[in-house]
């Protein structure tokens, strides 16, 4: 059994970016070409840097020429995100970029109705016309052992916020809702996958695919999903070595979900990303928390209480991960 490496702030980082690349571009030529008998692969692109990064990626396994990219906002989008989403096709060479603004389906299945409905109880004087809204969890949730609780902000015209928690029967309501939208994304894609006999790519990094940020038949469904296994830092490690344009990789990352803008800091993850990376590396390898805490410049109580709210994540969101479960008589 090898060693275990001391830990250290540079522990995640990859130390041969291109080997890297070229490990992800074979086997994604291979599971797309030989293992699922696609001819290539389709991909939603929004200007983040983990689709951006797998666009380049699908890019150069397959050529440009086997790529679709597919742009969807809805009317809560950043108009940002189209944009920065056209410059990355550009970049690639992906000539097949088709935009489908999902507003008006999600309009059909009450999306924002319903969600609307939910932050009404929470506050009877939203207006969704003149004002916009966000849920999300505090940092100081990570260092009390309880489940996090989430909070609805209400942001007015004038810029005033107003902060409430939430209920679990609005905040069930609310994300209920709102993914819709994940899932309207993936039937889009799954529209032009079949269209084309292409494969689906998907875009989940390490964090969405263990911690379950993810919507379950929607984000969370494709066929391949090459930086599955990447850290966010190692994410950014390919973005460079790909060359993908600078504005995408200095932005920063958010939910795109809500009228109110909002970092996935905020709404899920409760940490920044640098620390993230480190944290969860020595929580899923078993570092101790003295050894930790020590490079982190943190207390070994606190490590420990990050580590539980890691554990907790993970126990709560693993029935997303989970096929349909089936086998309950065998004749």
């Amino acid at each position: 059994m090898d060693k275990k490496k001391p830990f250290s702030k540079d522990i995640v980082r990859l130390e041969n970016v291109k080997n890297a690349v070229d490990q992800i571009v074979e086997k994604l030529k291979d599971d797309v070409f030989n293992k699922l008998r696609r001819f290539g692969g389709v991909i939603g692109i929004s200007g983040g840097i983990d689709s951006s990064v797998c666009l380049a990626l699908a890019a150069k396994a397959f050529g440009p020429e086997k790529i679709v990219a597919v742009m969807m906002p809805e009317k809560d989008s950043s108009p940002e995100s189209e944009n920065l989403a056209r410059e990355l096709a550009e970049k690639f060479g992906v000539k097949s970029l088709f935009l489908e603004n999902i507003t008006n389906t999600l309009t059909g299945f009450r999306c924002y109705e319903r969600r609307d409905e939910a932050v009404k109880r929470v506050f009877p004087e939203y207006d969704p016309l003149t004002c916009k809204m966000k849920i999300g969890i505090k940092q100081r949730g990570l260092f009390n052992n309880l489940p996090p609780v989430f909070s609805l902000t209400v942001i007015d015209q004038n810029n005033n916020e107003i902060e409430k928690p939430l209920n679990v029967r609005e905040y069930l309501q609310i994300v209920a809702a709102s993914n819709f939208k994940q899932r309207a994304r993936m039937s889009m894609l799954y529209y032009y996958a079949e269209a084309h006999h292409y494969a689906v790519i998907g875009t989940p990094n390490k964090h969405e695919t263990e911690q379950g940020f993810f919507v379950k038949h929607g984000d969370g469904g494709a066929d391949v999903m090459p930086i599955g296994n990447l850290y966010k830092t190692q994410v950014y490690q390919l973005a460079e070595h790909l060359g993908v344009t600078k504005s995408i990789i200095s932005r920063i990352p958010t939910t795109d979900t809500y009228p109110a803008e909002q970092t996935q800091e905020e709404f899920f993850y409760q940490l920044p990303f640098d620390l993230l990376d480190l944290y969860w590396y020595g929580f899923e390898n078993d570092y101790p928390y003295l050894e930790v805490a020590s490079v982190m410049g943190e207390t070994t109580d606190r490590v420990e209480a990050i580590f539980r709210n890691f554990a907790r994540k993970r126990k709560t969101t693993e029935y997303l991960k989970l096929s349909p479960i089936r086998d309950y008589f065998r004749g």
